[in-house]
């Protein structure tokens, strides 16, 4: 029998099975490295503002994912439930993205726009104030913790290496983008929107004031998510390019 050698001898068996998994694992992940080819383009997508790129950074350091996914399974009860199934391209600017099944509280990948900007605030600093029966923790420190944003256009210049089509001047004006789109009706904020589509200028957190708060670049986030694609012009059949 030609497979008595690898019975008979587990270091060959060893051998055998790194070089069958090697290739599977090849045929499986090497595909992934040509990402324009592996992921569909979809109108309106677009890289995160500052604002929401920290908001996103918050969501990650304070756990949120781990009771949230931010998949849509294309089964009836989800997509009733929480809207149009998911698209690979509206995570292909996630450093790490945010899929998976594991839920404690809803899927989040379409709560843009769904509530207010004062129910979100409300809800994550005292999320019993909205939804009597939530077992969410509170996060009431983000009101009143200051957005640090020493960093962030270093952010945007390290998402940039991986593929995030961020510009050299929207890297430049970072810091002024990130107050800019908590300061409306401002020449700043105008020239934000032309940057950024169908990104929201507000005071998300409620409070006066120019300056941004960790509670405002977590609200941006929320408030954008699953907004940037018209599901009512997509057609998952044809081409949807910018």
């Amino acid at each position: 029998m030609k497979h008595e050698i690898f019975e008979k001898n587990s270091l060959i068996l060893l051998i055998g099975i790194l070089v069958v998994v090697s290739i599977g694992g090849l045929v499986q992940i090497a595909p992934l490295f040509w990402v324009e080819s592996t992921i569909e383009k979809v109108k309106g997508m677009r890289p995160y503002t500052p604002l929401e790129q920290a908001g996103r950074d918050i969501y990650v350091r304070e756990g949120c994912y781990g009771c949230h996914s931010q998949m849509i399974r294309t089964l009836r009860d989800e997509v009733e439930r929480y809207g149009h199934y998911s698209l690979a391209a509206e995570s292909m600017y996630d450093h790490p993205f945010q899929w998976g099944s594991k839920r404690t509280g809803p899927d989040l990948a379409r709560v843009g726009g769904r509530y207010s900007d004062q129910w979100q605030a409300e809800h994550l600093i005292n999320p019993r104030s909205v939804v009597p029966e939530s077992i969410m923790p509170g996060y009431p420190w983000l009101a009143e913790s200051k957005l640090d944003m020493r960093d962030i256009a270093q952010k945007l210049k390290a998402l940039k290496l991986v593929g995030v089509p961020y510009t050299d001047e929207m890297i430049e004006k970072a810091v002024q983008d990130t107050i800019s789109q908590v300061s409306p009706d401002t020449r700043p904020a105008r020239e934000f929107a032309k940057r950024y589509p169908k990104a929201r200028v507000a005071k998300f957190d409620g409070k006066p004031g120019t300056e941004p708060t960790e509670l405002d670049a977590l609200v941006a986030y929320l408030q954008m998510l699953g907004t940037l694609v018209d599901f009512a012009t997509f057609d998952a059949s044809g081409p949807n390019l910018r």
